[in-house]
């Protein structure tokens, strides 16, 4: 079969590209409870157009999902969000951020495989649902780190405080962000990252 050049499919775009000076690539992976702000973390930090499977919010999910912010939110990801950033000249990290909607959980399993970390995004006005998201990544052998996600109208505790309400060990990291800011999103990442590196220096981390 013949196929005309107007037929062929096109590649990425230029600047899609991964850099040629790559040499490392990372997995992480972006958990949270619904409407926590991890498609708009993907979106802020990604150096290439980030891949998104958003879909509408319908009449369906009423008494099915978690209700929080729909009035203010009208679509949910259902699989998956995709993007892309260069720490370095050499290392380059892959996020994946996986859907909120409990009754998507299912497809967590696929995301975490190969993954070397997380970030978990809380929202202090739920964080009940860290816990679960938590447990699964223990669960897992998953490390993580956890960031709390500043929006306008939640309540501000001291860092010390929501540790001890989330129950998370002195070990693992918390912090603050806005995950509309690029700054701020690039920042927990990179929190990730030393995590990442302290624990493979005493061998926790295989």
């Amino acid at each position: 079969m013949d196929f005309k050049s107007s037929d062929r499919i096109p590649g990425p775009r230029t600047e899609d590209r991964l850099p040629h000076t790559a040499e490392a690539a990372v997995k992480i992976v972006i958990v949270g409870g619904f409407g926590v702000g991890k498609t708009t973390m993907v979106g802020s930090v990604s150096e290439i157009r980030p891949l998104t499977t958003e879909e509408t919010m319908t009449q369906a999910g009423i008494g099915v999902d978690d209700d929080f912010g729909s009035a203010s939110k009208t679509a949910t990801t259902v699989a998956m969000d995709f993007g892309r950033i260069s720490i370095t000249d050499e290392l380059v990290l892959y996020l994946f951020g996986t859907p909120g909607q409990e009754r998507f959980w299912f497809l967590w399993n696929g995301l975490f495989e190969g993954a070397l970390g997380a970030v978990v995004l809380v929202d202090t006005r739920r964080l009940e649902v860290s816990f679960d998201v938590m447990g699964r990544l223990e669960e897992r052998g998953v490390p993580f780190v956890v960031a709390v996600n500043s929006f306008p109208d939640a309540p501000r505790y001291p860092l010390s405080e929501l540790r001890t309400a989330l129950d998370l060990p002195e070990e693992i990291p918390i912090m603050e962000c806005d995950v509309r800011r690029r700054a701020s999103s690039r920042d927990v990442l990179m929190t990730l990252m030393r995590f990442l590196h302290s624990l493979s220096l005493t061998g926790a981390l295989t």
